[in-house]
C-alpha cells in the first residue's frame, strides 16, 4: 500500500454553496470548519474524546472486528435541533449491497456530546448548507461516530465499496489518524466519468457530498508499523428529507 497522499482540494468557506451546487462535493479545511462553527480546536477535541469509548460493530458480514461505532438520530429544522427516539440504522440493498435490509441496532451516542451546544450548532450549520442546496425543510439526520482500526491487520472504512447512501447530503468529518497508511477518499460522478482522490488527515476537516450526484468510498487502512494498532476516526452525518430510511 502506497504511503503517497493526495492533498485535499479545499474550497474557501465563501465558496462552499457554489462549489457544492456545481460539482456535487466540497472540502473544507479545519480552520474554515472552526470559523463556520464559531468554535476552536479545544472545543472540537472535547467532542472527539468520546471516540475512545465506541463499542464494536457486531453486524459486519465480512466477520471483521475492525469497526467501532455508535448511532443517534436527530431532526433539524432551521436552528432547532431535536434528538429523535433511538432507532435501528437501516438501508435498502439498493444503497448498501453488503449490509442493506438489516435492522442494525447500535448503542446511542454519548449523552454529554448530544447535550453540547457545539453539537447542536454543528448539526444546525450543516442543515443550512443542505437547505441552500435543496431548499429549506426539516432534515432527518443520522449521526455515526466511527473508529476503523487495524485489529485484523487491515481496516475497511467502506466495506460495501463505492456507494451512495440514499440521502440528500453526506458529511464526513476527519477527526484523526493514528499509526496508519491508506484511507484514501475517492469521490466519483454517479452518472459520469469524473472523479477525485485525496487523503483527509487534518483533524476536523470536512467532506460534503451531494448524495444524488456522487458516489464515494475510502480505501482500506493498514498499520504503519507491523503489529502496532492504528486507527482512523470520523464522524459521518447524513441529512435526508421526508423521514428516516426505514420509516
Amino acid at each position: 500500500m502506497s504511503l503517497h497522499a493526495y492533498p485535499p482540494p479545499y474550497v474557501p468557506l465563501s465558496g462552499l454553496d457554489d462549489a457544492l451546487a456545481r460539482t456535487g462535493f466540497v472540502l473544507l479545511s479545519a480552520a474554515d470548519v472552526r470559523g463556520w462553527l464559531r468554535t476552536d480546536a479545544a472545543a472540537l477535541d472535547a467532542l472527539h474524546a468520546s471516540w475512545n469509548d465506541l463499542p464494536p460493530d457486531g453486524f459486519l458480514k465480512d466477520g471483521g472486528r475492525y469497526r467501532r461505532r455508535r448511532h443517534s438520530c436527530f431532526v433539524v429544522e432551521g436552528a432547532e435541533v431535536q434528538l429523535a427516539p433511538h432507532r435501528a440504522h437501516w438501508q435498502p440493498l439498493e444503497y448498501n449491497a453488503l449490509h442493506g435490509g438489516m435492522q442494525r441496532w447500535f448503542e446511542p451516542m454519548d449523552g454529554a456530546v448530544v447535550a453540547s451546544p457545539l453539537w447542536r450548532t454543528l448539526l444546525g450549520t450543516l442543515g443550512q448548507a443542505v437547505s441552500a442546496l435543496q431548499g429549506a425543510r426539516p432534515w432527518f439526520v443520522e449521526a455515526h461516530p466511527f473508529r476503523i482500526d487495524t485489529t485484523d491487520g487491515i481496516g475497511r472504512p467502506t466495506p460495501e465499496g463505492a456507494h451512495r447512501d440514499g440521502v440528500d447530503l453526506v458529511a464526513v468529518f476527519m477527526l484523526g489518524r493514528h499509526g496508519i497508511k491508506g484511507g484514501e477518499s475517492r469521490v466519483f460522478e454517479a452518472n459520469g466519468p469524473s472523479g477525485q482522490r485525496f487523503t483527509l488527515s487534518e483533524p476536523w476537516s470536512l467532506l460534503l457530498l451531494d448524495d444524488a450526484r456522487v458516489i464515494h468510498e475510502t480505501t482500506p487502512i493498514q498499520p504503519l508499523v507491523a503489529g502496532e494498532l492504528g486507527w482512523r476516526d470520523t464522524l459521518v452525518l447524513t441529512y435526508r428529507r421526508g423521514g428516516f430510511q426505514g420509516d
